[in-house]
């Protein structure tokens, strides 16, 4: 299941929110960690059993070691957590991603259907797709993102973290306004975050090439936020024109941290998709 064993799968750090009778394995964003669906977990308390684990780099989980593709990696903590899951559950999950989760929740869906029931991808910052039917898009993208990168390249780890977190992070505190043990987590996992590029941009795990999206088995349902940046809206909109069984909502007044900043309302539109 995990084809680089020096980071056993068992190690990830996990846990759950909730006690419903609905099975659910959420993923969390970059930066973040599996504490983020506690609010989500809690609104929907009653009705889902949320499990969640810290992807590599990110919360308690250990550091990547740089082997592998990161969003194939974390497929793989996902996968071994619902291994661990009761045959009852792992059967009929619901797989809900956010962000970079969104695409490593993609990736499980694809690489195993027959576990999962429904796959929920928030803000899924699956930009190679928007680039596939709008390619200035992703070129304006990647320019918003130069002075982040070139701070990194240039060794400035906090500046980079801090610009990051400013783009993406609205609606949560400001950079000054984070205790100081949330700035250290975001600046350890950052790294990892700028090895991405060419999953997001490139597509390296071939996650949205010719043939993956249109025989996806299960129902996809897209969320984002009116407020967020533009690109995601043209993801949304690749995404709907090839997905066979999706559908979408946009979250008025939500940005990128919908899961965060709008838990009632994506628990809303959970329901209604559930049912």
């Amino acid at each position: 299941m995990n084809d680089h064993p020096s980071i056993p799968p068992q190690s990830a750090f996990s846990r759950s929110f909730g006690a419903g009778p609905r099975p659910v394995l959420a993923i969390h964003c970059s930066l973040a960690h599996s504490g983020a669906w506690r609010g989500l977990g809690s609104v929907m308390a009653e009705e889902a059993t949320l499990h969640a684990f810290d992807m590599l780099s990110h919360g308690r989980s250990p550091d990547w070691d740089g082997a592998g593709v990161f969003q194939l990696r974390n497929a793989d903590l996902a996968l071994a957590l619902l291994a661990d899951l009761d045959a009852s559950e792992a059967a009929s999950l619901d797989l809900v991603g956010h962000s970079f989760g969104a695409t490593v929740a993609l990736a499980v869906a694809q690489r195993r259907p027959e576990l999962v029931r429904s796959l929920t991808l928030i803000e899924p910052v699956l930009f190679a797709a928007a680039g596939q039917i709008e390619p200035k898009s992703l070129v304006q993208m990647r320019e918003e993102h130069l002075e982040i990168r070139d701070a990194y390249a240039q060794g400035q780890l906090e500046h980079a973290t801090r610009l990051f977190n400013r783009a993406w992070g609205a609606g949560h505190p400001k950079w000054p306004d984070l205790p100081e043990q949330s700035r250290a987590a975001m600046m350890r996992s950052f790294p990892a975050v700028m090895d991405c590029d060419k999953q997001v941009y490139e597509d390296e795990a071939g996650l949205v090439a010719e043939g993956q999206l249109e025989t996806l088995s299960v129902p996809v349902l897209v969320v984002d936020g009116s407020e967020s940046q533009p690109i995601m809206q043209v993801v949304t909109r690749a995404l709907m024109q090839r997905l066979p069984d999706g559908r979408h909502v946009r979250i008025a007044g939500a940005g990128h941290m919908a899961p965060i900043t709008h838990a009632a309302d994506v628990a809303d539109h959970l329901r209604q998709f559930w049912t």
